[in-house]
């Protein structure tokens, strides 16, 4: 599907889904994502907890977590990311800033200037990254559960093109 989008000049984001299954591992998808298929894959949340014990997810951007209190999705909480992912979070916020501020000169100079961005402008710089196939936006959840959807299509409306953003498909 990659070197399909690659062919077709797709941006694309990364959904790691099931996210509460035996065997699920968004770390080790980052890790596959960027190895075997080359690519560069930017975290934007990081799942609290995974398999039985998921929980919820740390929203990178805003700096928050959702948690969800319910096997549905329908009972969530915005809370402090949990302390004892805070280093982790922050890691994934530094790298998550600088793949932004890549973007422009503009926002890699008020990224040297105050050491961060708003949401809006990491938003923005990513957007920009992804558009032109340099990054692949990462997220997790668990659909059939309702949990971590709203994020995503957050994601494709942040950082995926509209019909304004490419070209006229030309058909044969």
């Amino acid at each position: 599907v990659l070197r399909q989008a690659d062919q077709y000049n797709g941006p694309r984001i990364a959904y790691v889904n099931k996210m509460d299954i035996n065997g699920a591992d968004y770390y080790r998808v980052e890790k596959m994502i960027s190895e075997r298929l080359g690519a560069n894959p930017v975290p934007i949340e990081l799942p609290i907890g995974k398999e039985e014990t998921f929980k919820g997810i740390i929203d990178l951007i805003h700096m928050e977590a959702e948690v969800y209190y319910d096997d549905l999705g329908k009972d969530f909480r915005k809370e402090p990311i949990p302390a004892d992912m805070v280093d982790l979070a922050e890691e994934y916020r530094a790298k998550l800033v600088e793949e932004a501020a890549s973007a422009s000169d503009e926002l890699m100079e008020k990224y040297f200037e105050n050491g961060d961005l708003s949401a809006e402008e990491i938003i923005q710089g990513l957007r920009v990254r992804c558009l032109n196939m340099e990054a692949i936006p990462m997220l997790c959840g668990s659909s059939y559960k309702n949990k971590g959807v709203q994020f995503l299509l957050d994601a494709v409306i942040n950082f995926l093109p509209s019909p304004l953003d490419v070209d006229n498909v030309k058909g044969v």
